[in-house]
């Protein structure tokens, strides 16, 4: 499927807000692919298809995580807000025809990220968080500037950021979340 037809396609299956979201992170990602050198169609792909399990409601998430054997019960009853994640690598596979294991792997961790990250995974990560349709929260700015200047401390900030949230929330924050965190952190 090209590009044209997943964004016609994700245009009709997701709320306008979450698909002006969704190409804003396309564009971020293929802008940062750019400035790092990285596959820029690859990156815009990944940035298209990141969110494309959000347009099921958290039920049929649920019922579609059963049916493609994806468990970790713990963390989605804890944050169900994770379950699209995990889930958009089969939804793309499946219904946006994308083969493409980078890609894939990509928009599998666009949320907590996950240790030793590649560099696309990497900034579909950083573009989920940074792009311009984002509400300006703190250090918005900053992670901003870093995105184009470095990967690993961009994700080491943004980790940082969103577990002082989540602690300042009273959420509990996801064991991915914080071996991520650990591991940029001490890079």
């Amino acid at each position: 499927m090209n590009t044209n037809e997943i964004e016609q396609k994700l245009k009709e299956h997701l709320k306008p807000s979450r698909y002006r979201h969704t190409v804003g992170v396309a564009y971020t990602a293929a802008s940062m692919a750019m400035a790092f050198e990285e596959n820029l169609s690859k990156a815009y792909r990944a940035g298209l298809l990141h969110d494309c399990a959000k347009g099921y409601a958290l039920e049929e998430q649920s019922r579609l995580c059963e049916q493609y054997n994806i468990m970790d019960e713990q963390l989605f009853h804890d944050s169900p807000q994770l379950m699209h994640s995990a889930l958009a690598p089969y939804i793309a596979r499946e219904f946006y025809e994308e083969s493409d294991e980078e890609i894939l792997s990509a928009i599998q961790c666009h949320t907590t990220g996950k240790p030793a990250m590649t560099n696309l995974e990497k900034i579909i990560f950083i573009a989920d968080y940074i792009e311009p349709n984002r509400k300006m929260i703190p250090g918005l700015t900053r992670a901003r500037k870093l995105a184009f200047t470095d990967l690993n401390d961009c994700t080491c900030f943004i980790l940082k950021q969103t577990i002082d949230y989540l602690k300042s929330q009273g959420n509990k924050i996801g064991h991915q979340t914080i071996e991520t965190y650990e591991y940029y952190r001490k890079l």
